[in-house]
């Protein structure tokens, strides 16, 4: 898989995981991180989440990003803002108020940018890529934020050979795999969902669920 994929899927507007709502499992457990309000919060693969506003309404410095510029683009024209650009290295920053969405490659930020975030929310990115980019993702981007870092990551579970992702299923196992050895993991909640994904149904995936984890880095 590579970026062309991504840029190809928001070219022809194949975008089904994204919500036109907030997502109700960042409603629920964001509080358990005890992120401190302004913190600066890093989400990867943003592509053009609801999410990002929800964080900035909660006094958070967001830093998203995404490598479509169409995404980009229309992240700020449905909310009606006009952001203000700047390149540096690590691609294109787009900013308005408390959102800096970055256009570029997430593992080329640079370690100064990764090092100033105090938290993270991973909803779609981790499920977004095949094993072994999971394993690099995991290595290169989360292995350069702070110690003291706390994260809301969200995944899937399904028999991954009843359907070929994106998304990908990402057990327990493979995520404390990821992330037990720098980060400290806890389960909060795995939910049946999939009664509520009917194109998962008509895929012929005969059991679905999202589980959210807390992690924290030592």
């Amino acid at each position: 898989m590579d970026p062309d994929f991504w840029l190809q899927r928001w070219r022809e507007g194949r975008t089904g995981f994204h919500r036109e709502a907030v997502m109700p499992l960042l409603e629920k457990h964001w509080p358990a991180l005890g992120a401190a309000e302004g913190a600066p919060v890093f989400v990867p693969l943003a592509g053009k989440t609801l999410d990002m506003h929800w964080l900035a309404a909660r006094g958070h410095e967001v830093l998203g990003c995404e490598l479509s510029p169409l995404a980009v683009q229309a992240f700020f024209a449905e909310a009606g803002l006009v952001p203000e650009r700047e390149r540096d290295a690590d691609g294109l920053h787009h900013r308005a108020g408390r959102i800096d969405l970055v256009e570029g490659d997430v593992f080329a930020l640079t370690d100064a940018t990764l090092a100033r975030m105090r938290a993270v929310y991973d909803r779609a990115a981790l499920i977004a890529l095949p094993p072994d980019l999971r394993r690099r993702y995991a290595g290169e981007v989360y292995g350069r934020l702070p110690g003291g870092c706390e994260g809301l990551l969200i995944t899937l579970e399904y028999p991954q050979e009843q359907l070929r992702g994106p998304p990908f299923a990402v057990p327990e196992a493979e995520v404390r795999g990821l992330f037990a050895a720098d980060w400290d993991v806890e389960l909060l909640e795995r939910r049946d969902i999939l009664a509520q994904e009917p194109r998962f149904i008509a895929d012929g995936v005969t059991a679905l669920s999202t589980a959210v984890y807390r992690l924290r880095r030592r």
